[in-house]
């Protein structure tokens, strides 16, 4: 009888313990659940279903912020799709004349060398290269007052010739006397890039022989003018054909002199 005694007095205060955790859980999930996604909806005009239903996590966004809203359409980066047909038709030799491109020789030349600086150089570059850009103005990813109109006319058949043609001009001859000398920084963010600010080499994916994403450019001998304008158009985000983003993550993270001595540095150098 003794040996019981003491069990019969703990067991009020077990069941008192007991109801007081129960009860502070209760008043958690009620008011961490119910009365402060309540009040924190209502200061924000969120209807107290919803902000309910936000705090369990049945609805996405924070009960205490209007989930913001967007009418901006989903666009690709670019309709290009790489196909082992299209990669074997693009590889044969270019045609040596084409009717169509006397309307392309007014801004990039006969034989792919632009006129004036502002134009990109064609010759030199790759028909894959070539092909991406063309179609991509076709399909509207990439937007040119000029470019857009003229891709729009043409057929399938017309950017693969007009590829492979120009990708079998010569390049554009550089004078290695008139070329500037290249600083160190620059030279830096070519061969080794940046890794505290997350910029990869440049040759990385532009260098001669590289092995970067198949489509990409070839930026020797470029025109400088041209280069320079299109990494501000990505560093802007007003060129978006970069598959990846790649391009705009890049030029984001550069200075305009470094644009400016970048492009100078492609300009004046040979495959590279």
């Amino acid at each position: 009888m003794a040996q019981t005694q003491p069990e019969a007095l703990d067991r009020p205060w077990r069941l008192w313990a007991s109801i007081i955790v129960l009860l502070a859980l209760a008043f958690s999930v009620v008011f961490g659940f119910l009365v402060l996604p309540v009040v924190q909806g209502h200061s924000v005009g969120i209807d107290p279903f919803t902000a309910i239903c936000r705090a369990i996590g049945l609805s996405p966004g924070s009960p205490a912020v209007d989930q913001p809203r967007s009418a901006a359409k989903a666009e690709p980066t670019t309709r290009v799709a790489w196909s082992t047909d299209l990669l074997r038709t693009l590889s044969r030799p270019g045609e040596s004349s084409l009717a169509t491109a006397d309307v392309c020789a007014g801004c990039h030349g006969a034989r792919g060398i632009a006129p004036t600086s502002q134009f990109p150089n064609l010759a030199g570059q790759s028909a894959i290269a070539i092909y991406k850009q063309l179609h991509d103005y076709k399909s509207g990813s990439r937007v040119n007052a000029i470019m857009t109109n003229i891709a729009q006319a043409l057929q399938d058949e017309d950017i693969i010739n007009l590829s492979t043609h120009f990708a079998s001009a010569a390049e554009r001859g550089l004078d290695q006397k008139t070329s500037e000398v290249v600083d160190e920084d620059t030279l830096r963010l070519v061969e080794r890039g940046d890794p505290a600010r997350g910029l990869p080499a440049c040759n990385a994916c532009h260098g001669f022989n590289s092995g970067g994403p198949i489509e990409t450019p070839s930026l020797s001998r470029q025109n400088k003018e041209y280069l320079a304008s299109q990494l501000h158009a990505f560093k802007s985000s007003d060129r978006r054909n970069d598959i990846y983003t790649r391009m705009r993550s890049i030029a984001s993270k550069l200075s305009d002199r470094e644009v400016e001595t970048l492009a100078t540095f492609y300009a004046s150098t040979l495959a590279y």
